[in-house]
Formats: C-alpha cells, sequence, structure tokens
C-alpha cells in the first residue's frame, strides 16, 4: 500500500479511537453522575414515602394563648349552697334561708384569745368565725392610726325573733306598715353573720366623718363594704347606714369600691359574666388577678356541676338568687396556703377533702342596734 494511504488509513484510524474514548468517557460521567444523585437523594430522604407517612406528628411548642388557657374541671356542689357563702344577697326581696349550724362565735370571747381588746356592748355579740379576723385587723389599724377607742361594736348577729322585736318596735316608733331602717324578719343581713354596726361611745352616733371617716374609705382592704351607701338607697331600700358594713371578701370589696356599686348591683355585673361568655377579670391594688364568672344552679337536681379551674384557687359562693359566682386567684396555684376568706367552697376546701378521704381510706385498710 502507498505510504500515503497507509498515513492516511492510520490518521482516520486514530480519530476514530479518540472519538470512540471521547464517547466512553462521556458516558462514564454521565452514569457517574446519575449514580452520585441517586445517593445523595437516598442520604437525603432517609426513608420511603410510606414510611413518612406512618411517622407521628412531632408536637410544636404550645403558643402563649394555650399557655394562657385555663383548664377546667368539675366541683359538684348541692344546689341548695346557693343560698350560703360571703356574696349572698339578702335583701328586701330575697330572704335568707338558715343553715341552722352558722359557725358563730363570741366577738369578746375572739378578743379575750387574740389578746385584743376593741369595745364590744357584751359577750353575747356574736359573728362568722371567718369573719372576726378581717373585722378586728381592720379596728386594730384604726387604733393603731389615730388612738381613738370610742369606737364600739354596736350589732352583729341576731336571730330571726330579735329581728322580728326590732322590726315591731320600729313600726310602733313611727306608726307605719313598713320600715326603711330595719328589715323585715328572714330578710337582713344581721341574720346571716356577714354584718355588723359600728356606734361611738360618747353619743351613740356613727357617721362617715372626723376619724371614722377612714372607715368608708378603707373598708374594702379588709373585704368589707359600706352595705347602705347614700348613692344607692333607691336601689338597697334601705337609709344610708354609714355604720352597717358587711362582708363580702376582698376581690369583690374592691371592685364594688372602686367602681361605685352596691351589692345588688354587683351581683347583676357578675350574672351578665356566665362561665360560657366572658368573665369578669381585674386586678386589686396589690396587683393581684382575679377572674370571675356566674354559673346558673340546677334546680331540677339535688347537685349542680360547677365548671372549675383545674390548677389555679378558687372560692364558691351561692348568690341566694339564681346561681354560684366562682372567683378564681389567678396567681395563685390551687395548693396555695388558705387564706381567711370567708365560708365558702374554695379549692383549699376541696384538696383538705381530698386529704381526709385519703386519711380515712388509710384508717380503713388498717383495721364534712336597731337598723337593717
Amino acid at each position: 500500500m502507498p505510504k500515503n494511504k497507509l498515513s492516511k488509513a492510520k490518521s482516520i484510524q486514530r480519530t476514530k479511537t479518540f472519538v470512540d474514548l471521547i464517547l466512553s468517557a462521556a458516558v462514564v460521567f454521565v452514569c457517574g453522575s446519575v449514580v452520585k444523585g441517586a445517593y445523595d437523594r437516598t442520604e437525603t430522604v432517609g426513608s420511603t414515602e410510606f414510611a413518612v407517612k406512618e411517622d407521628v406528628e412531632t408536637p410544636t411548642e404550645p403558643s402563649e394563648e394555650d399557655k394562657n388557657e385555663m383548664k377546667y374541671s368539675t366541683f359538684v356542689a348541692d344546689t341548695k349552697d346557693k343560698f350560703y357563702g360571703n356574696l349572698i344577697l339578702v335583701n328586701n326581696d330575697h330572704q335568707y334561708f338558715t343553715s341552722g349550724d352558722e359557725d358563730l362565735v363570741s366577738i369578746m370571747e375572739m378578743n379575750d384569745e387574740t389578746g385584743r381588746d376593741f369595745n364590744v356592748v357584751d359577750y353575747s355579740y356574736t359573728i362568722l368565725r371567718p369573719v372576726y379576723e378581717p373585722m378586728a385587723e381592720m379596728i386594730t389599724d384604726f387604733y393603731n392610726k389615730y388612738y381613738n377607742d370610742t369606737l364600739i361594736i354596736f350589732g352583729s348577729y341576731r336571730t330571726n325573733d330579735f329581728q322580728q322585736e326590732l322590726y315591731e318596735a320600729d313600726l310602733a316608733d313611727k306608726g307605719s306598715e313598713d320600715s326603711t331602717r330595719v328589715a323585715k324578719p328572714g330578710f337582713s343581713e344581721h341574720e346571716t353573720g356577714y354584718a355588723f354596726d359600728f356606734s361611738e361611745t360618747e353619743s351613740y352616733d356613727f357617721q362617715d366623718e372626723g376619724d371614722f371617716k377612714w372607715f368608708g374609705e378603707n373598708c374594702y382592704k379588709y373585704g368589707f363594704v359600706v352595705r347602705y351607701p347614700k348613692s344607692k338607697e333607691k336601689i338597697t331600700d334601705i337609709q344610708y347606714e354609714p355604720w352597717h358594713f358587711r362582708y363580702v371578701g376582698k376581690p369583690h370589696a374592691y371592685y364594688m369600691t372602686k367602681n361605685n356599686l352596691c351589692l345588688e348591683e354587683y351581683i347583676d355585673v357578675i350574672r351578665s359574666n356566665p362561665y360560657d361568655s366572658t368573665h369578669l377579670e381585674f386586678t386589686d391594688d396589690n396587683g393581684e388577678n382575679y377572674e370571675v364568672y356566674f354559673y346558673p344552679s340546677d334546680d331540677s337536681s339535688e347537685t349542680t356541676a360547677i365548671p372549675v379551674p383545674t390548677d389555679k384557687k378558687y372560692e364558691i359562693s351561692g348568690n341566694n338568687v339564681d346561681g354560684f359566682i366562682v372567683t378564681v386567684y389567678k396567681d395563685r396555684e390551687k395548693s396555695a396556703e388558705p387564706t381567711t376568706e370567708a365560708p365558702t367552697k374554695s379549692s383549699d376546701d376541696e384538696d383538705e377533702s381530698e386529704e381526709t378521704e385519703e386519711s380515712e381510706e388509710s384508717e380503713d385498710s388498717e383495721d364534712y342596734s336597731e337598723d337593717e
């Protein structure tokens, strides 16, 4: 073969070989990329689509709204308990139904026990036990501020019979058929043990003036309100009595005083804040937060199941009309120390009841003035 033809043939052969090498390299590169991509995807996914669907959903951190949402359980109360508690409304339209077992104490005997010496008419003057301490604290603070020893407790708990005597005497004195000064027997706050009257030992005419003005301005701090304000006579049907104080509890005394409400008005305010709607929320002078709501009594049953906070301190009082009032201490846990509030059903009582039941179960295994 001519030399030039041989060279051309070799040249063609080399070119063909070179092209084949390039194509082979390209194929190898493409295959390698496919394999690498598959490998990379396998590491990223980590499981099949089916396996992902079978995974349990990871819980998310609760929102601030969820954290602040109050959880509720149920407290089963006797329906008749709507007639008892520190927020019962007793007036000319709503009678007080005595339970017959009010926990009354002699004010003077309690003074002897606690070392206090404020003036009381005699040892027969009694009041509900849980009301004594806040009343005594208020009087002691007044003494320490003004050194005025003319103050005297001139009215406290009354029996129905005594209220009847006062009522009939007032009718005879005025020659009328009804009274705006003395409540009808059965309709007086004095029969509840939550109310008392002040007087003074010089003229026996306690008025909201001089040193005594302090009581009207500060009684709410101890859980009391002036029950019959001058501006509310048309609502209470009782004339202005600056000497008559009623225990309702610190949260409620604060709200009533700051919003110029008598008890009749306050009961209506709470009723407009039922459990299944908006609740009454407020903060007192000390920065403590409260939530208050109303729950109707189940009058078709002997018991009423009342929604109450699961982990917050609360108190339940009847309103003596149509249901229950729940007061929530939003800043206090359910296990907080009991306070000296009036005898209402509370979460503290529930805890004590549970402890008592547990103890009993354990033992069984081994062998509850003449005015208004």
